[in-house]
């Protein structure tokens, strides 16, 4: 039974009622949903997105974003400007309204946005309320009008500076540090998420600027990217299959559009000789990213026209085979946009469209061009269809190899591999599994773990290397099946998060080339097949120390850096010591114990994914069997390698 405490006095003075923006202070992961790094950009993206929305009207060509020397940011658009006058219901500037008022804005209805990706009037206010102080200069009509708000109140009302000769808005803020973990923002983040504004609004340019003492580049001036894509969509696909071969199977990006009504909708796809699958939607300029009717409609009609295409061209002679939809989405590259009016998303972050029309209108699209593209380039359309068909054979041969590898599992008595040592512990939420390089190492945290939460899996050899490989490579490899079996969540049509045994998946390799090497294998092999560990936040990296500082036998410190390791030295009077570990194999039990598994002492990375389309391009470059790009990259970034071996 719960404790009764008569203490407590619960009446009406404990309902509380939060007013104007102090819900958003008081809540901001309502809003914003984080207040991490991820929210932090939010704030940029927010007020980007209202400029957007002037562009997808027609007012807007041009959208600057500043990182200010003083890490604020700055906004400003060539559109319209906001309304000056009186607001006929609040009674003061429309101006003020925007900035300092829930739900209020030009999106709900009427003629001042047909299409907008604002949809709640939350976005400038909320930035407000999140912000240290914002400015705004507003040019409207031949008028230039001023504002200046703290922590999203009023302390200079608007002012009307005189005449202007141009129009648009300008918004300069910044973040709360007591609301926010970090302020500072992050150049590539930005960058990223404008390159894909500028690829979605064809035409309007973007420009981002980096003001911040020490952020220059390599010639000693400002950073700075002038991003505009007049190819739209049809430039981001070819902008993300540029690190793969995609020219092999048809050159060009097969690109459609239709209208219906007020709805527009886009798509471009190309495929290339990967795997894997990269399909990108967007609704009204917002990503959507857990899909929604849209991307239902685009894989449907996909697969029915390739299914169609295949029998048309004798490929599929039995009539009642089919091709499923991951065979003909293996290696598809592509981007679905759609914009529309009353777009019905999920919540505030708009991650998924629900408007239940726009999956015939995709359909429809879809069907209706990819046929007739197959029709004028029949060449393409059967090198299409054999890759599709590769994948169909692949993944039988995968699901007869994960079958085969069920039924072992079974005769052997046992789901788990034999090289397992598990914990006492079955509570996902407290449990951890360590994949560990080597038998040595392996051996020593077996020894030096804490059995009743923690389990130890040492590697088996170098791991697969999953960007080149279909996945009845990946039941079938000997590295890989291990860790398959121990986290017991299946991989592919079979993952189940569920089913996960642990709640830390750490990886613990040497701090060496192979031990990165090894590290990077293992990423890649959950982000194309267990996305979801990293984005749930279950896999981790395990920091070993660099060295061993001592001074005699009684004194004795780790260190995890050269900076770190200098300062140990200096802290026993110079007179120290310092060996450097090799690998994982040269600690005892006790030490890797102290140093690497202790929670109470450890360091552990949590891997975690901030762009996934960055993510996808990076894995690709790196791990993919474009060798050009490769060197480009490592010419480039060579002087920012540490920690070589030689």
């Amino acid at each position: 039974m719960p404790e009764n405490k008569t203490n407590v006095t619960y009446d009406e003075n404990q309902i509380q009622v939060l007013e104007g923006l102090e819900a958003v202070r008081k809540r901001p992961g309502m809003y914003i949903g984080t207040t991490s790094l991820q929210g932090l950009h939010h704030l940029v993206y927010e007020i980007t997105d209202n400029s957007l929305d002037e562009a997808m009207a027609g007012f807007c060509t041009h959208i600057e974003v500043t990182i200010m020397e003083d890490g604020s940011i700055a906004v400003q658009d060539d559109g319209r400007g906001v309304p000056s006058q009186i607001h006929h219901k609040m009674g003061i500037s429309t101006l003020e309204v925007v900035f300092t008022v829930l739900h209020a804005g030009g999106k709900f209805g009427g003629e001042g946005y047909k299409i907008s990706g604002g949809l709640h009037g939350v976005g400038a206010s909320v930035v407000n309320a999140l912000s240290n102080w914002m400015e705004v200069d507003d040019c409207y009509e031949g008028k230039r009008y001023t504002m200046r708000f703290e922590k999203g109140i009023t302390v200079r009302g608007i002012q009307c500076e005189g005449d202007c000769d141009r129009h648009g808005l300008y918004v300069r803020f910044q973040p709360d540090d007591t609301i926010f973990e970090d302020t500072t923002f992050d150049y590539d983040i930005l960058l990223n998420r404008m390159r894909e504004q500028a690829f979605l609004n064809a035409g309007v340019k973007i420009t981002l600027k980096d003001l911040r003492p020490g952020q220059e580049d390599e010639e000693g001036n400002p950073r700075c990217a002038v991003l505009r894509y007049e190819g739209g969509i049809r430039s981001f696909v070819e902008y993300l299959n540029a690190n793969k071969h995609a020219a092999l199977l048809h050159k060009d990006v097969v690109y459609m559009k239709a209208k219906k009504g007020d709805v527009t909708a886009e798509v471009a796809l190309q495929y290339n000789d990967s795997f894997n699958e990269t399909i990108i939607t967007f609704a009204n300029n917002m990503a959507t990213v857990d899909g929604g009717t849209h991307e239902a409609g685009f894989k449907s009609g996909l697969t029915k026209v390739i299914n169609e295409y295949a029998k048309k061209c004798g490929a599929l002679k039995d009539s009642d085979k089919k091709l499923s939809g991951e065979d003909v989405r293996e290696g598809l590259c592509a981007v679905v946009s759609v914009k529309l009016p009353d777009a019905q998303f999920e919540s505030q972050t708009k991650s998924k469209l629900g408007n239940s029309e726009l999956r015939g209108i995709v359909d429809g699209i879809v069907t209706q061009k990819l046929t007739e593209y197959f029709e004028e380039n029949p060449a393409a359309g059967k090198l299409i269809v054999e890759k599709c068909m590769a994948a169909n054979r692949a993944r039988e041969a995968a699901r007869k190899a994960r079958e085969l590898t069920r039924r072992k599992n079974v005769l052997e008595g046992t789901t788990l591999p034999g090289k397992l040592a598990d914990c006492q512990d079955r509570r996902v939420e407290f449990t951890e599994v360590y994949l560990v390089e080597g038998d040595s190492a392996g051996g020593s945290a077996k020894t030096g773990r804490d059995s009743r939460f923690q389990a130890i899996l040492p590697l088996r050899g170098k791991v697969l290397n999953v960007e080149k490989s279909r996945l009845d490579k990946v039941y079938s490899n000997p590295s890989l099946i291990p860790i398959i079996q121990a986290l017991g969540c299946g991989i592919g049509e079979d993952f189940d998060i569920t089913k996960l045994r642990y709640g830390k998946i750490i990886i613990m390799a040497d701090a060496d080339v192979d031990g990165s090497h090894i590290r990077v294998l293992l990423l890649t092999f959950f982000f194309r097949h267990m996305r979801q560990l990293i984005e749930d936040g279950h896999v981790y990296l395990a920091q070993p120390p660099l060295y061993k500082v001592y001074k005699g036998k009684s004194q004795e410190r780790y260190a995890f850096s050269d900076e770190e390791r200098d300062r140990l030295i200096a802290e026993f009077g110079g007179n120290a010591e310092a060996e450097r570990y090799k690998g994982l194999g040269e600690m005892d039990a006790q030490q890797l114990w102290e140093t690497t598994m202790d929670p109470a002492t450890r360091t552990l990375l949590r891997v975690d994914i901030h762009d996934a389309m960055a993510c996808d391009e990076v894995f690709s470059l790196l791990m993919g069997d474009k060798v050009e790009p490769r060197r480009e990259f490592i010419e480039k970034n060579a002087k920012y390698a540490e920690n070589i071996d030689i």
